[in-house]
């Protein structure tokens, strides 16, 4: 609760922390892959994992939804050729239909469970993390039934990776976790750093790594699937960094939070490009590649949310109609358009040229 608290305070109050600016990050670009204040220029480290059991999973059924405000959160494409979505606040995982708007809610056994991270699995059910408990989930999208899963820490962002386990972080550990589909096995694996970071993200590059922002040491990370070696990037800004995705250029795009800029860094060379926003203090949160070859983010202060192009690095901003409407996460749809969570309670919905339109949840 300590960790998520603390990121909305940041985002909704714009608090600007006084982070300490490393070596050999005063351009807009570089190449040195510093990760510690001294004067080491970088490393990477194979660490040792360690592997736990997960005990057998509770299950609970679906329910119709009604009229709410629930603090909607990330937002995946699912198998079924739904939209699904994290309540965070209210112990659920939602789904909403692209063609009618319908959107049932699904219950989560435990209470104060903090569901933030969604994916689909390769085992064609959507995976979620809970930051609150020492618990994965997943639900099936055929049957709306809800499996949980005792692991050893709480996380936050999961993606499917290359290899077809599940990759998640562990916001509070210093570790990024993985999990077998087939066998529930879970594998951590130690980031290498002296000092306090906070894995946040996480999405599969063009190189089929994955890739992960640190939200509190300002870093971008890399593991490697098949050695486990970790490398971690810094970025020039000071300031907090929260999603990451792949672009169409073959980079990876990242927001960077209170610095009001859009990140992108070269999964070849490491180096580290950056964009600032037009609007002010607009704290930028989730990032996605679109249909139209832009990708796309939210702006949670500014209530709008954004476009830049790979090519010009151009932005476009557009307004929600509601106010204070607290944009978060945000998915790129088969159907051609941009959907995006509301942590007031609602569902949007951008097409290319800018049209918004907006669902409530219920619950």
């Amino acid at each position: 609760m300590f960790y998520r608290k603390l990121w909305l305070i940041c985002i909704y109050v714009s608090c600007f922390m006084v982070l300490m600016v490393l070596a050999g990050c005063s351009k807009s670009t570089f190449t040195t892959l510093a990760v510690t204040s001294s004067s080491t220029p970088g490393f990477t480290i194979t660490p040792t994992p360690t592997a736990s059991e997960i005990t057998s999973p509770v299950t609970s059924q679906p329910e119709k939804a009604g009229p709410n405000s629930e603090a909607i959160f990330a937002i995946t494409n699912g198998p079924d050729g739904n939209l699904w979505f994290t309540e965070t606040t209210g112990n659920k995982i939602g789904q909403i239909s692209p063609t009618t708007g319908v959107v049932i809610s699904h219950d989560i056994n435990m209470s104060d469970i903090g569901s933030e991270g969604i994916t689909a699995g390769p085992d064609g059910n959507l995976w979620f993390t809970e930051d609150q408990g020492s618990k994965i989930g997943t639900i099936s999208p055929m049957t709306g039934v809800v499996n949980e899963y005792n692991i050893p820490f709480g996380s936050f962002g999961i993606t499917n990776g290359p290899d077809e386990n599940l990759w998640l972080t562990e916001l509070g550990g210093n570790k990024i976790g993985k999990i077998s589909p087939i066998t529930y096995v879970v594998t951590e694996y130690i980031i290498p750093t002296n000092r306090y970071i906070a894995p946040t993200a996480i999405t599969t590059g063009p190189d089929c790594n994955l890739w992960f922002t640190d939200w509190w040491g300002n870093q971008i990370g890399e593991i490697s699937p098949t050695t486990d070696v970790i490398t971690m990037y810094n970025i020039p800004t000071a300031g907090i960094v929260n999603g990451i995705t792949a672009g169409p250029d073959g980079n990876l795009w990242f927001t960077e939070t209170n610095a009001n800029k859009i990140g992108k860094i070269s999964p070849a060379t490491g180096i580290v490009t950056e964009y600032n926003i037009t609007t002010a203090n607009t704290g930028p949160f989730g990032i996605t590649a679109g249909p139209d070859g832009n990708l796309w983010f939210t702006e949670t202060n500014a209530n709008k949310i954004g476009k830049i192009s790979p090519a010009t690095g151009v932005v476009t901003e557009f307004n929600i109609p509601t106010a204070n409407a607290g944009p978060h996460g945000i998915t790129s749809s088969p159907d051609g358009n941009l959907w995006f969570t509301e942590t007031s309670g609602n569902i949007g919905k951008i097409s290319t040229d800018g049209k918004i339109t907006e669902y409530p949840v219920g619950n």
